[in-house]
């Protein structure tokens, strides 16, 4: 094979892969802030004991996890169209998207990091006057975002790697910056291997992170 990476330089990057990967940032925050948010309101109403809440609560938990995330990108980005009645763009349907989907995953880790608590603490937050929404607010939810933290950081070093598959409705993302990039020099098997390495430089970065701590939570406790 005759690899020429010769044409990768400064410019190229700046004007190819630069936007996709501020997109593909952004995306990840979204992603990760809304799936947060919606998670743990999914996890309150699965742990609430009413079936009323309960029931819808797991059906789109069970939906979303049983379900390819490249799937439910395109029924997004084809249907929700449909339904509105006019055009939405492949960014803002992307952010949509993942910020629905990933909250299925985040809602299984919080439920999992409020479980984690004392139901002891839970007991004393009910005996000294406070109710459900207090104890949940001021004695459950920190301890469970500290207790889960390294993992909901994960899952969102997942969800960057995820962000690639937006290429199937045409975002510009990281990915597709690369693409691009080889398709103007005829240079594809080059720009797909420098955009592996990259990928592996940010999401092996972000582990080590991460790994540092959880060790320092662990210290903590």
């Amino acid at each position: 094979m005759n690899l020429d990476f010769s044409f990768l330089s400064y410019e190229v990057l700046a004007n190819f892969v630069l936007k996709g990967l501020i997109f593909s940032v952004q995306l990840t925050l979204v992603a990760m802030i809304g799936g947060i948010v919606l998670g743990t309101a999914l996890a309150l109403m699965r742990l609430s004991g009413k079936p009323w809440l309960v029931m819808p609560a797991a059906a789109y938990v069970n939906t979303m996890r049983s379900i390819p995330l490249v799937m439910v990108i395109l029924w997004f980005f084809l249907l929700i169209p449909l339904l509105l009645g006019r055009p939405m763009g492949a960014e803002l349907s992307a952010m949509l998207t993942f910020t629905l989907f990933e909250a299925a995953y985040y809602s299984e880790i919080m439920r999992a990091g409020i479980q984690s608590v004392s139901k002891g603490q839970v007991h004393a937050g009910y005996a000294v006057g406070m109710n459900y929404k207090q104890t949940m607010q001021f004695i459950v939810l920190p301890q469970a975002f500290r207790n889960m933290l390294p993992v909901l950081l994960t899952q969102t070093i997942i969800l960057f790697q995820d962000t690639s598959l937006v290429y199937a409705i045409g975002a510009y993302d990281l990915l597709k910056g690369f693409e691009i990039a080889g398709k103007n020099f005829n240079r594809p098997v080059e720009t797909y291997l420098v955009a592996a390495v990259v990928y592996f430089i940010i999401c092996f970065s972000l582990s080590m992170l991460v790994r540092r701590l959880q060790q320092r939570i662990a210290i903590i406790r």
